[in-house]
């Protein structure tokens, strides 16, 4: 490299960015398939052509392939070539973006010797439902125990397959309180005796069956606390049984019972306090505890957390009532709503607690004013796991003068806004790439207004992540990206 532009520290991350860097000539892309550090990032690239596809192809290296049978835009006979590749890997990677692949890939596929490749087409709802429904019959109970969890709006036929599995933990996918994807199916109903007397599908069957007075009495007392948390979500539970679930020494059950819309509030109120004090109190099981004390302790342990996150549909339909909830729960299923008014959402936004605001903000973007929405970014801790999403998303839009004033802010988050101005001023933007703050200098990296020299020194920056920004800017001189390439022996 020239003496005005320092050698990267992080080359291999540079070449990350570079390969897919938009700007990228086509006699450059082609340098990087002898690329070995990555992770095959080229063969990602939107704008490769036949000819390139089949150059990496026969190049026969395990990332690249991995990172082609990824790129959803490989053409259908290329995908259909590396469906018969021997890289279990490379066939794996060709069903996670599979939404326009051809059925003669699925075909190649559905009978694939690796399990990993079977278990993708059970999860993939691209996967052609005559293919997927083979996988019912999968000689691994693994397999046909993913397909009950992901396909839950398989055919009545299939459904049943999988509910009378000979193998307990494919009848409990099958039947669960829990599947990857909504809504949940329904079983059939002549099958419900048979789940509910199972108990692997019992707390499954709970929700779906009639209470008449001897089902109520057994689930009432199961052992399973599962079962009479399930039992707790019964839309038609009668109010004694209610009351009773609502002191359940499983604080699980009691959580169910809060979450009612036919509790009364002074016994919601009770549950609430009772599910904080309990598990506040709890000891500690020792080392040497039962599997079974130390998961009932783990089930209180994070009942206060269960309280947090629910989400309530019978809210959300009728939110209002609940924007001043005492609940944290009860006013973000409120803020999920769609349809509240103004007085309703600018409550929200204020509120104490951070995901009702940022909950509000992404239901009604539109509705946050400038004043509001710097108040909630300048308020913004990533607190805990429940509002990370935060830090993914542009959800909030600033005017271009508050993006200005952004770039002196002592917030280091407010400062990384500022590059989203298209039209920042050079000195501004070179002042941005200087800054202490990782994020900051990676947001400016891209832009298009960033000096030249100020880019390059990012080239050389001691975050591999800035690096990175800095390799895929597309305003990266081409004779610079050469000389990228060459000091990488490429």
């Amino acid at each position: 490299m020239d003496a005005d532009a320092p050698t990267p520290v992080h080359l291999d991350d540079v070449l990350g960015g570079l390969a897919m860097n938009p700007a990228l000539p086509a006699a450059m892309v082609r340098r990087l398939f002898a690329w070995r550090r990555g992770s095959g990032e080229v063969a990602k690239r939107p704008d490769l052509t036949e000819d390139m596809i089949a150059e990496i192809i026969a190049i026969d290296e395990h990332w690249h392939l991995h990172s082609l049978a990824l790129n959803d835009r490989l053409p259908d006979r290329f995908r259909v070539r590396l469906a018969a590749h021997r890289d279990k890997a490379v066939r794996s990677a060709l069903v996670v973006h599979a939404a326009t692949a051809p059925r003669e890939m699925f075909e190649k596929l559905i009978d694939d010797p690796d399990p990993r490749v079977r278990e993708y087409l059970a999860k993939g709802h691209h996967t052609p439902p005559d293919l997927r429904a083979r996988l019912a019959a999968d000689p691994d109970p693994g397999i046909r125990a993913t397909l009950a969890k992901w396909w839950t709006q398989a055919p009545e036929s299939v459904r049943r397959i999988l509910l009378t599995d000979p193998e307990p933990a494919v009848r409990a996918a099958a039947c669960s309180t829990y599947f990857a994807r909504l809504p949940h199916p329904i079983p059939p109903s002549d099958l419900l005796p048979a789940l509910l007397a199972d108990p692997v599908t019992r707390a499954g069957a709970v929700i779906h069956v009639d209470l008449d007075p001897d089902t109520l009495r057994r689930l009432a007392e199961d052992p399973d606390s599962e079962v009479r948390a399930q039992l707790a979500r019964h839309p038609r539970l009668p109010p004694a049984v209610r009351d009773v679930l609502a002191v359940d020494p499983a604080l699980r059950v009691r959580v169910q019972v809060f979450a009612r819309p036919d509790t009364p509030e002074r016994v919601r109120a009770q549950i609430h306090a009772s599910v904080h004090e309990i598990s506040r109190s709890m000891p500690e099981p020792d080392l040497d505890a039962t599997d079974e004390t130390q998961l009932r302790w783990y089930e209180n342990a994070v009942a206060p957390m269960e309280l947090r996150i629910l989400r309530l549909d019978w809210i959300m339909a009728d939110p209002l009532p609940h924007i001043d909830s005492p609940y944290v729960a009860f006013r973000v299923s409120a803020a999920m709503s769609k349809d509240l008014p103004a007085s309703a959402v600018a409550r929200l936004l204020d509120d104490e607690k951070e995901m009702v605001r940022l909950t509000m903000a992404c239901s009604a973007p539109h509705l946050v004013d400038p004043t509001t929405a710097e108040s909630i970014e300048r308020r913004y801790r990533r607190r805990d796991k429940f509002t990370f999403w935060w830090d993914t998303q542009e959800v909030l839009t600033f005017p271009v003068d508050v993006l200005r004033r952004f770039a002196t802010d002592p917030e280091p988050r407010l400062r990384s806004f500022a590059p989203r101005d298209p039209d920042l001023p050079a000195d501004i933007a070179e002042k941005l790439a200087s800054d202490p703050e990782e994020r900051v200098r990676r947001a400016v990296a891209p832009h298009r207004n960033l000096p030249l020299p100020s880019l390059l020194r990012l080239l050389a920056d001691p975050s591999e992540r800035v690096a990175e920004a800095a390799g895929a800017s597309p305003f990266l001189p081409v004779e610079r990206m050469g000389r990228l390439l060459t000091l990488a022996g490429l």
